[in-house]
């Protein structure tokens, strides 16, 4: 491997023509050397091409979903027997601790009933208006005001863009389980160069109005009944689809481009 710039061992040249070896004493999360992947790999996973931390195995009935974040583990499978196979295999290989059914991952929240999941940041959100001061504020009906007109250049520029910067950073995650405020963060994300005293002013009302329903959250149900279905060459599939979509003429102020805005279910299920 190439030796970091910077990097000298007493005075001597590492960047000679002899390579030199690192040594792992604990394994680095993402290289492909690290044990966890290659042991799943051995196990029949796939490794996703698209997400590297998600792996599959089978079909149908036997179907099992893996998916890794540094040490957090999530399985999936409509298949109790695959998911307790699973689970010995990992036990032998590693040290887990099994924690039961999913309620809480990387600030989601996921509550389950027979009639389907909700996916909710309830305590991501109290966090974020506790450390803004907004907590205790009056709730607004709406995620921005119908009457702002946002552009690049209208009001004067903050004096700290850093806390303009970190909001949005955390609105931006929020946005996994709130497809509501979707499209006003997006767009005071596009001031994030160059942010002005409105685009702050907008960011305060959105706050305001995560107050109203900081519980709020994204139901899958368990049940589905789309009635629009794709087809393929061969065969007809199984997979429902649906897609709604809407624009708005021209009404950038900067760019004078088209806003545009979708959303597609697989079923009753909110995908995009």
């Amino acid at each position: 491997m190439d030796i970091p710039l910077g990097y000298s061992n007493k005075g001597e040249n590492v960047y000679a023509e002899n390579k030199l070896v690192c040594r792992l004493h604990k394994s680095i999360y993402g290289l492909k050397q690290a044990s966890r992947p290659q042991a799943l790999l051995r196990f029949g996973f796939i490794q996703s091409k698209s997400d590297y931390s998600l792996f599959t195995k089978g079909k149908g009935s036997s179907f099992v979903a893996l998916l890794v974040y540094v040490d957090d583990i999530i399985i999936t499978s409509p298949n109790t027997h695959v998911i307790a196979s699973l689970k010995t295999f990992l036990h032998d290989h590693f040290k887990l601790k099994d924690l039961g059914f999913l309620k809480y991952v990387l600030g989601l929240e996921i509550a389950k009933s027979s009639q389907g999941l909700i996916l909710s940041q309830r305590h991501y959100t109290l966090q974020l208006l506790e450390d803004t001061g907004y907590l205790a504020c009056k709730p607004a009906t709406l995620p921005m005001d119908p009457k702002a007109s946002l552009s690049a250049d209208a009001g004067d520029l903050l004096a700290d863009i850093s806390q303009y910067r970190r909001l949005i950073g955390r609105l931006l995650y929020l946005t996994l389980s709130r497809p509501d405020i979707t499209f006003a963060v997006h767009k005071l994300s596009q001031f994030l160069a160059k942010p002005r005293v409105p685009h702050l002013k907008a960011v305060h009302h959105l706050l305001r109005y995560l107050k109203s329903h900081p519980g709020q959250g994204i139901f899958f149900p368990a049940s589905s009944s789309c009635q629009i279905r794709a087809y393929s060459d061969a065969a007809p599939s199984s997979l429902y689809l649906k897609a709604f979509s809407d624009s708005d003429w021209a009404s950038c102020l900067d760019s004078r481009k088209s806003v545009t805005g979708f959303c597609i279910f697989i079923g009753d299920s909110l995908v995009s």
